[in-house]
């Protein structure tokens, strides 16, 4: 779109707020070409002062992103982005990752999930849970879109693996491997934009570590991540294939670093359970029902062991929050603030430009390309500059009105 302030024209970049979620295994990104047509961007982690991810985007399209540092459930950092096209209607998000975790207590039911993780107390399938999200993203979930069956054959294979290896790991610490899933979808959904038609696509991973039904008191966990890119219902075709290079890569590097800082400050108070757990099985040996007794002592250490690899991560976090000044959910509005845009809609058409907020008037001429904006409330484009002239309604950054 093209801006004239004061009866002059000017190019104006309009940057959108980016939101997404954590990809798959940790590599360099520097071993991975820039897809054709693509441009490089990269996430900081400012808590470590270097950069976490590197983040493909078509060439001439908007980006902007950051890191979160995770939740209760799961601490683990990811990044969220958003890029869209110039005219903002072709959009691709990675959501932020969405945890939830619940105990299991024999005799007493499920406990309540507790602080900022989903109110889920169960695992979903990658389809069950894009049908959960889609109305919270006030979108209509139309049909599950399968992969194909090569992709769940691998994924299947790469799942069993897993198991095998954390079954060993457990075994040799006498105790029962939790069971891993994994599943995957994609699904078309849809919504009105204005006049536009719009249609999209929820990518859904999930995978959930569930607690041995022999546990006390086990903890399970789930991790959703959602990549979501829509277009209007026209362009939909098309617009998928072309930004299906678009995406977040984690840098070994990063990765490497905040492992080593995490496991610095869990060692110490792993140690430490270490040794209570070596007292407290010389005196299980002693006691006439030394074999429950173990199985009990076993799993009670486990639960110490995720406990204590929770609060070295929290200590880690505290300090990371101090200079990253990350919050849990990305607010629009303010990006528009801190970038000097306002957003605004033409009430004709429902179509949703960033534009500068050093003017409080903005009038669009019927192509929807070019603005006139101004300071004076009685300044009227039409009869004086070419073309019909609609006045805007400035509206929240999301697009909804005040």
């Amino acid at each position: 779109m093209m801006s004239v302030p004061n009866g002059r024209l000017r190019a104006t970049l309009f940057t959108v707020i980016v939101c997404a979620a954590l990809p798959g295994a940790a590599v360099r990104a520097q071993d991975i070409p820039v897809p054709t047509g693509m441009r490089k961007e990269v996430i900081t982690d400012p808590s470590l002062g270097m950069d976490a991810f590197e983040v493909f985007v078509p060439a001439k399209w908007h980006f902007q992103g950051t890191i979160i540092q995770g939740t209760t459930c799961t601490p683990t950092p990811y990044p969220v982005f958003k890029i869209s096209s110039p005219d903002g209607l072709q959009v691709v998000e990675r959501l932020p990752r969405m945890d939830w975790s619940w105990k299991s207590q024999p005799g007493m039911g499920q406990a309540q999930p507790q602080g900022n993780c989903l109110p889920l107390t169960k695992p979903l399938s990658a389809e069950e849970f894009a049908k959960y999200i889609a109305p919270r993203l006030n979108v209509e979930y139309v049909s599950d879109s399968p992969l194909p069956q090569a992709f769940y054959d691998q994924m299947n294979k790469n799942l069993a693996a897993n198991q095998a290896m954390w079954d060993s790991k457990y075994r040799a610490a006498g105790m029962v491997a939790p069971h891993y899933t994994s599943s995957v979808t994609n699904s078309v959904v849809r919504y009105k934009n204005g006049s536009f038609q719009m249609k999209g696509q929820l990518s859904t991973s999930v995978d959930c570590q569930i607690a041995p039904p022999t546990a006390r008191f086990g903890t399970s966990s789930c991790n959703a991540t959602v990549r979501y890119e829509y277009a209007p219902e026209a362009q939909f075709a098309a617009f998928v294939p072309a930004v299906a290079p678009a995406g977040a890569v984690m840098l070994q590097p990063w990765n490497q670093a905040w492992l080593n800082r995490n496991n610095q400050q869990t060692a110490a108070n792993i140690r430490q359970i270490q040794a209570n757990g070596a007292a407290q099985r010389a005196q299980t040996i002693a006691s006439a029902q030394q074999f429950q007794q173990s199985q009990d002592l076993r799993q009670h250490m486990h639960e110490q062991f995720m406990a204590t690899l929770q609060r070295g991560t929290d200590q880690s976090l505290a300090r990371s929050a101090q200079i990253a000044n990350t919050n849990h959910t990305i607010a629009q509005d303010w990006v528009d603030f801190s970038l000097d845009r306002q957003t605004v809609r033409d009430p004709n058409s429902g179509q949703i430009s960033k534009v500068s907020s050093a003017s409080s008037y903005t009038w669009v001429d019927e192509t929807g390309k070019t603005s006139y904006q101004t300071n004076d409330v009685n300044a009227d484009p039409n009869g004086t500059l070419k073309g019909t002239w609609t006045r805007q309604q400035v509206v929240h950054g999301d697009g909804s009105p005040y």
